[in-house]
Order: C-alpha cells, then structure tokens, then sequence
C-alpha cells in the first residue's frame, strides 16, 4: 500500500477532489444535494474551515478551502464528512464491492481523495476558475451560471465574476479548440 504524504499547513489553502466509488451513471450527490450540504455544516460547526469555492458534479465534487490559523487537519474534516453523508442515505444494504462489505463500510466513496495545496494568488484563481468551470467542461451546461451545485452564483453576487464568463458566443469553454 502506497504511504501517502498530506502537506499539513497550518491555515493553508487547499484545492480537493472527492469522487464516489461508482462514478459511472451515478448522480447521487446531486439527488441528495440537501443531505451533503447538511453534512457539511454540521463538521463546520465543530471543524471549522472556509469555504472558498466548492462544485458538486453527480458523481465528484471539487472545492478549496481555507483552515483555521492553528489547524492543518483536513484528513478529519473529510473522514467527518464523508461518514456522515454516508450515514444520512437511507439503508438499503448496498455496497458496491464485497471487501468494503466484509468491512463493515457502505462503499459510496473512493477510499482517498486528492488534495493540492494554494502556493499564491495566481494558483488559488486557477483552481477556483477550474472549480467554476467543472459543469460546463463535463457538458452538463452551456453556462455555467445554470449549474445550481457551485458557489459560482455568490461570486457573480459580489461582482467577481459576471454571469456570461467563460462562454464566448459559441457556448465553449475560453480557450478550448
């Protein structure tokens, strides 16, 4: 088994990748929107973090935040919240493989996710640009303003971004050939 090493900063800016196990055909983190957002308060309550940017795709999610000054401890807050959004789905006895079965886990979520840490202002636009862009990359919209999964819609409300950005008239993504 791989040894990973997180970069643990204390009050660093992180860029995460959640995915589900089963990725293909699935929207479950849309369908039950409510449930993850719940989920996600509650860790906050006690594990508080920023929120700098945040897209819920169906089957992934991808978001940056922001740790309190003295705590670099994002592993918890993820294990929290995957958990507990687990936890919150309805039982219908469901796993997606039988050693997640035999080990007494549900199987909703890849084991591990990806995390890359913000070096300056110029990375952290990119990655919340990439964050914003998601939906219209992945072809579930023309705009992205019509994705109603991303904190998108509360940058174009303090006037960071305007709601036409990143569509040129041909409804693509600026720079893609």
């Amino acid at each position: 088994m791989p040894n990973y090493r997180r970069a643990l900063i204390p009050g660093g800016t992180y860029f995460f990748t959640v995915n589900l196990l089963q990725r293909r055909d699935n929207n479950l983190l849309i369908r039950v929107i409510n449930l993850r957002r719940e989920t996600v308060r509650k860790v906050r309550k006690s594990h508080p973090f920023y929120i700098d940017a945040w897209v819920v795709l169906p089957d992934h999610l991808h978001c940056a935040w922001t740790l309190p000054p003295d705590d670099s401890n994002f592993s918890l807050r993820w294990g929290l919240i995957k958990s507990g959004f687990s936890r919150s789905l309805p039982k219908n006895g469901k796993t997606h493989h039988k050693v997640r079965k035999a080990a007494g886990e549900r199987g909703i979520w890849q084991r591990h996710f990806c995390e890359y840490v913000i070096r300056d202002d110029l990375d952290y636009q990119r990655h919340v640009d990439y964050i914003h862009v998601n939906p219209l990359k992945h072809g579930y919209v023309k705009r992205i303003i019509d994705w109603p999964y991303l904190t998108f819609h509360h940058y174009v409300a303090r006037g960071i971004y305007l709601p036409n950005w990143c569509c040129d008239i041909n409804n693509s993504v600026d720079g893609d050939e």
